[in-house]
């Protein structure tokens, strides 16, 4: 048995920083880029069994995950254990692989338990990153090029922890897809179809737990939930849903787990709102995305933020609820196809970014990036505006522009003198926004790599 899905990336056009607050809320797009799982089973000699996971990322040097997987005691759940490989295995663990594992298996032989007596069969994952969620591929000349996916999944001659990610949110998309895999290849139908409302609920809550707990705090959530449903107007869940989940494998796990997944009891119920009718692009209008290629450390910029949101409670309230007004603003102006309106209400927003980064000392909107936004509207027809996105900082641009090859050829050109005049590496990416969330997918787009 073979199966295929994927899961998009995302950009956080506008609401970086008030999503983290149920109070506010932030305007989510899905991307074209996407993480791609294609599960398959591993055939063992008749008459042997084997309790073995293979997780491989054939992209990457010595990016192959070997695990064995036990029942824990006291409801423990499943347990996994990262065993010994051979010459193409990572020495490393990866936190992100082995909690989906733990999280989604658990979930699994619980949830078969009530409607089938399917056990863990043996499988290889197989995970493959379209290009642009890593920065200018250096091709490896053993794997480039392989059957029809060859142009589309790019080898690389640097193994995963070594290779440059372009923010577009590949932890969040690898745990989804990874947990869409898993459920659909280990559930019948009846219990999970990714395809229902109902399933990509149960997609949703499984991921949201499994991606917390390997990032080791309870984020915003917005990266999974476009990873699951794709582009929306989404508002964060309450971090205590997640807050009495024990440890995998610690007693009570799997009880939990299953309850707080399913979200059936008080205590457990999903206050997430995603609202994909609140989302929409004019016609003939794109999201397009440059890479800057120097990065940002999100997590810093984040904390001093909040301090200073906590220094300065009143400023710093009326200054978000002033931005998420304008930040609705955008999202009616795009809904509603008034592209004479986009460029103020983006002016808008990015006053209050800057004048938000100004006064907390993290540079959300920094001058090069200003500078570089500034020269786009002026410079090049087509371009409508953009955006610092997400937390800001020094590694992305989000851009609403004209829909077509002309426009597109005239941010290429100017992009590249532009890299040249100030020394920088700026590129527009082959990512677009994308409405739709996770999906099962053909397997012979995987061809010659699985």
């Amino acid at each position: 048995m073979s199966l295929a899905v994927s899961a998009p990336g995302k950009v956080l056009l506008a609401g970086g920083y008030l999503v983290l607050d149920r109070n506010y809320t932030g305007l989510v797009f899905g991307l074209s880029a996407r993480i791609n799982v294609i599960s398959r089973d591993i055939q063992a000699s008749p008459g042997v069994h084997i309790n073995e996971i293979i997780v491989r990322s054939p992209q990457f040097l010595k990016a192959e995950w070997r695990y064995g997987y036990h029942l824990a005691d006291e409801d423990g759940g499943i347990k996994t254990i990262q065993l010994q490989g051979g010459a193409s295995a990572s020495a490393k663990g990866n936190p992100f692989v082995e909690t989906t594992l733990n999280y989604a298996l658990t979930y699994i032989t619980r949830r078969a338990a009530y409607g089938t007596t399917q056990t863990l069969k043996p499988v290889t994952l197989t995970i493959l990153a379209d290009n642009d969620y890593y920065s200018s591929p250096t091709k490896n000349s053993n794997a480039a090029g392989k059957g029809s996916g060859g142009s589309r999944f790019a080898a690389y001659s640097t193994t995963l922890e070594d290779a440059h990610k372009t923010g577009l949110g590949s932890s969040a998309a690898l745990v989804t897809a990874l947990t869409a895999s898993l459920l659909s290849h280990y559930l019948d139908p009846s219990l999970f179809d990714l395809a229902t409302d109902e399933g990509k609920r149960i997609l949703h809550n499984l991921a949201q737990a499994a991606h917390c707990a390997a990032q080791g705090k309870v984020g915003s959530g917005f990266d999974v939930a476009a990873a699951v449903y794709g582009s929306s107007h989404y508002r964060r869940f309450s971090p205590s849903i997640l807050s009495s989940l024990p440890e995998a494998g610690k007693p009570g796990f799997s009880a939990k787990l299953f309850s707080v997944v399913n979200g059936k009891d008080a205590e457990s119920q999903w206050d997430t709102e995603v609202v994909k009718d609140a989302v929409s692009l004019p016609k003939g209008v794109a999201v397009r995305m440059c890479d800057v290629d120097c990065g940002s450390q999100t997590v810093g910029m984040v904390k001093q933020v909040l301090a200073w949101r906590a220094a300065q409670p009143k400023e710093a309230k009326e200054l978000w609820d002033e931005l998420q007004r304008r930040n609705e603003k955008l999202a009616s102006v795009l809904k509603e196809g008034k592209t004479e309106e986009i460029r103020p209400a983006v002016h808008a927003i990015r006053e209050l970014v800057r004048k938000m980064g100004t006064e907390s000392g993290v540079p959300i909107e920094p001058d090069s990036q200003k500078e570089l936004l500034d020269a786009l509207e002026e410079g090049v027809e087509g371009v409508y505006g953009g955006v610092v996105p997400g937390a800001g900082g020094y590694d992305a641009l989000a851009l609403l522009v004209r829909d077509d090859e002309e426009t597109t050829k005239r941010l290429k050109e100017f992009l590249s003198g532009w890299s040249k005049k100030k020394g920088g590496k700026v590129r527009l990416m082959e990512v677009s926004g994308e409405m739709e969330g996770a999906r099962k997918e053909n397997l012979l787009k995987y061809q010659g790599w699985v």
